[in-house]
């Protein structure tokens, strides 16, 4: 028996080999504990991830200056030594076999091949102008994006706009953040989320609307996980999303009656007197008609000083547009959000019974058809009753994209940089001067949205169109007319990391860009923190930063000495300084990315001496001033940024949903995120074995049993979903997740957006993707 023994040890263990040798661990010194040795780092670095806005801080593993590895960072204030499975894999997709190499020319054959840098960039100018000079400036736009950093994000709105004499360039932060945007401009004054992540462990009561943080921003539901106040948390979705079952109270409304229900909420605190007076009467304006409107006089309705009445084609039939029946009284709101009379009432109460109350919302609300109005109207609920200033309060935004806030506030689409207004003389003259070039290249008006650059070229009125690390014909609504408009233009430049993107597929032109950990620069996360990126691996074949192929075609348009001083992103990093300098916004005080990543991130504002951090060497000496406060809110000082320093109170009538369900389409779609392991379009997270593994690969459904059993559709069975603009073959899951009349696709499925509505806010123009009617049948 011993001898069998002997001869089998070996077999079933080897101390040497290579297999051995992948699983033993060494110690890998920089605090990171052990690693298998061929992931043994010789220094690290910091950076930040570049997949949500939460902003994580990562600690880059290198050897001889490349990254083999990561972890998360346990000083950065944000995460705290976590990380989501996207941030675990963020170094994966740089290595995808699709990455763009070269430049690719559409030839006669309507092949994409390859070409060099020059003759790429000639045909980029060659063909821009002509198309400018025969159609006019209106005729060529761009779309951006919220990930890329701020210093590209502002070289390409100032190159666009400033140096090609473009008029027309959004971003595809329409897609998540303009609703927030819009909102927070019209209450505060200006773009301006007031929290900080530390506010998920001061509240007593945290109300989450449309949002399921679990999985759409894990490590700030971990920081809802650390606080010790054991809070009330309260979830105000359809869907018995992940949120949802952590919480102490759901509210399963009716698809698309947020903004009934927060009228509703707001009238009860009045009538009951659980308001805050004092706040009120000292720090905001227009609260006597607000509470006139919720008691049913319609006509004190405060509507938006510019608001863009032209519904986006296809046309909406108008009469599906009146105003909710409703006078938010108790009843009404009951049968309209499907919340009893006895949940109103505790959700009234546990919001007046909270001493620090915060709201949070995310796309649940954004991507709505009066979205505006509903975070509106969560931005009313947090002023009336006081919360917001101080710690564990506020009315909260959460972000979507890595920098999204930087596209906000420096891409020079729709707001002039830095947050200033191409309509004001004075605006226009300063960033003039701060970008020291004359004031007649900056525009007197603002962009079209992307929703109306997407018309302008099915009216004809756009002909060229170049996209910037995005995947439009994946990502917007109805995913079958928005390829069909990019198809109908004479030039789409597509400038991406990989070849294979549905909207890099249709380029005339392709360009290839570095990717995160590719380049360096800075993001802005949903608490205003700016973060630094940093470069820790090489971009593959003759792929560039995305600022350098901007400073390129500076250089073929002709313009290049407009943007001598954009040197680097470092030295456009001290230009947005420049500009920034005095506005809501301002960043003067921050000295350098070298101070970022010694701080941690900074948040914005930040702009004098005494934010600086103690003990921190600036310009070779010590600074001796008090000691720089990781976690900093706004408006503590009940001072907003509108002229007269109050906060506005902004309302109007509900309105119905744009399609209602019908005895074809019988059934309520919503969509949202339906993984922590996939991020928007996949393009990224697509490419990790390990995140492919955490979701499933194919198209899903969700269904309530009920539902399932009248359609006699069993678990697991294949079905077809329609809508009015198409078709989707999907896997029938059923669930008690949603409630019977809805059903819920993930939005990270191409598939998904063949079914949506092409509708946007009329305040905010973001797309209506959260709700659209269809019908479920076995094939």
């Amino acid at each position: 028996m011993k001898a069998v023994s002997s001869k089998l040890a070996p077999l079933l263990r080897q101390f040497t080999g290579p297999l051995t040798n992948e699983l033993v661990l060494k110690p890998a010194a920089f605090g990171l504990g052990n690693v298998p040795e061929r992931l043994t780092p010789d220094q690290t670095t910091t950076m930040v991830c570049g997949f949500c806005a939460t902003g994580c801080g990562l600690n880059v593993h290198l050897r001889d200056g490349e990254a083999i590895n990561l972890s998360a960072s346990p000083e950065y204030p944000v995460n705290l030594g976590m990380a989501c499975p996207k941030g675990w894999e963020a170094l994966t997709p740089l290595k995808a076999a699709d990455r763009a190499t070269t430049p690719l020319l559409r030839n006669e054959r309507g092949e994409l091949e390859a070409t060099d840098w020059d003759t790429a960039l000639q045909v980029f100018t060659v063909r821009m102008k002509a198309i400018q000079d025969q159609h006019g400036a209106e005729s060529v736009a761009w779309i951006g994006t919220g990930q890329i950093t701020n210093e590209e994000l502002a070289f390409l709105g100032a190159l666009g706009k400033f140096g090609m004499g473009m008029i027309h360039g959004d971003g595809n932060t329409r897609q998540c953040m303009a609703t927030a945007v819009t909102a927070y401009k019209e209450s505060f004054g200006f773009d301006a989320p007031p929290y900080t992540y530390k506010d998920f462990e001061e509240s007593d009561v945290i109300v989450l609307i449309g949002s399921n943080l679990c999985i759409a921003h894990p490590i700030m539901w971990q920081r809802v996980l650390m606080n010790l106040h054991s809070p009330e948390i309260i979830v105000i979705d359809p869907r018995r999303t992940e949120t949802a079952g952590g919480a102490t109270q759901h509210y399963a409304i009716k698809p698309k009656s947020d903004l009934v229900l927060l009228y509703g909420i707001a009238r009860m605190l009045i009538e009951r007197g659980w308001i805050d007076r004092e706040f009120i009467d000292k720090h905001t304006t227009g609260f006597e008609q607000f509470e006139k409107f919720l008691r049913g006089s319609r006509g004190d309705e405060a509507p938006s000083e510019k608001r863009e009445t032209r519904n986006p084609k296809p046309e909406i039939d108008q009469s599906v547009l009146t105003s909710a029946a409703t006078n938010f009284d108790l009843e009404s709101v009951a049968a309209f959000t499907g919340i009893s009379t006895d949940q109103l009432h505790r959700l009234a109460e546990t919001i007046h019974n909270g001493k620090r109350v915060s709201f949070w919302w995310t796309m649940g609300v954004n991507q709505g058809h009066e979205a505006t109005r509903t975070a509106q109207a969560i931005i009313n609920l947090a002023l009336m009753t006081g919360n917001i200033g101080r710690p564990g309060t506020g009315a909260n935004s959460i972000t979507g994209q890595c920098n999204a806030m930087g596209s906000r506030l420096f891409s020079n689409t729709t707001n002039l940089i830095g947050g200033h207004d191409f309509t004001k003389l004075e605006h226009r003259e300063k960033v003039a001067d701060a970008l020291r070039i004359p004031v007649e290249r900056i525009p007197q008006r603002t962009s079209l949205a992307f929703d109306q650059i997407l018309d302008g070229i099915e009216a004809g009125k756009i002909k060229a169109l170049w996209i910037v690390a995005t995947n439009t014909a994946h990502s917007w609504i109805q995913q079958k007319r928005a390829r069909e408009l990019l198809g109908k233009l004479e030039f789409l430049v597509v400038q991406d990391m990989y070849t294979t993107t549905e909207t890099a597929q249709q380029a005339h032109l392709m360009l290839p860009a570095a990717g995160w950990g590719e380049k360096e620069g800075t993001f802005i996360n949903s608490e205003r923190r700016f973060g630094v990126l940093k470069k820790v691996a090489r971009a593959p074949g003759q792929a560039l930063s995305d600022f350098r192929i901007f400073q390129l075609v500076a250089h073929y348009w002709g313009c290049a000495e407009m943007f001598a001083e954009w040197s680097s992103p470092q030295a456009v990093f001290q230009i947005l300084k420049r500009v920034s300098a005095g506005q809501p916004c301002d960043i003067t005080g921050i000295e350098d990315y070298r101070m970022l990543d010694g701080c941690g991130g900074v948040q914005w504002p930040f702009s004098g001496p005494e934010f600086r951090v103690s003990g921190f060497e600036l310009n070779g000496t010590v600074a001796e001033v008090p000691k720089l406060e990781t976690e900093r809110r706004l408006f503590s000082d009940g001072k907003f940024f509108h002229p007269d320093a109050k906060a506005r109170f902004i309302f109007e009538s509900p309105r119905a949903m744009p399609e209602q369900t019908s005895r074809e389409f019988p059934l309520i779609l919503l969509t949202g995120r339906g993984t922590s392991a996939q991020w928007h379009t996949q393009t990224r997270t697509g490419k990790s074995d390990v995140l492919r593994k955490l979701a499933p690969e194919k198209v899903y459904i969700e269904i309530s049993p009920e539902d399932a059993a009248a359609l006699d559709i069993e678990s697991g069975r294949i079905v077809r979903v329609r809508s009015p603009r198409g078709e989707v073959v999907a896997t029938a899951f059923i669930t008690t997740i949603v409630s019977p009349g809805q059903v819920f696709m993930p939005m990270h499925y191409a598939e998904t957006n063949n079914l949506t509505l092409w509708h946007v806010d009329p305040y905010s123009r973001q797309p209506s993707y959260k709700a659209c009617a269809v019908s479920v049948s076995g094939r």
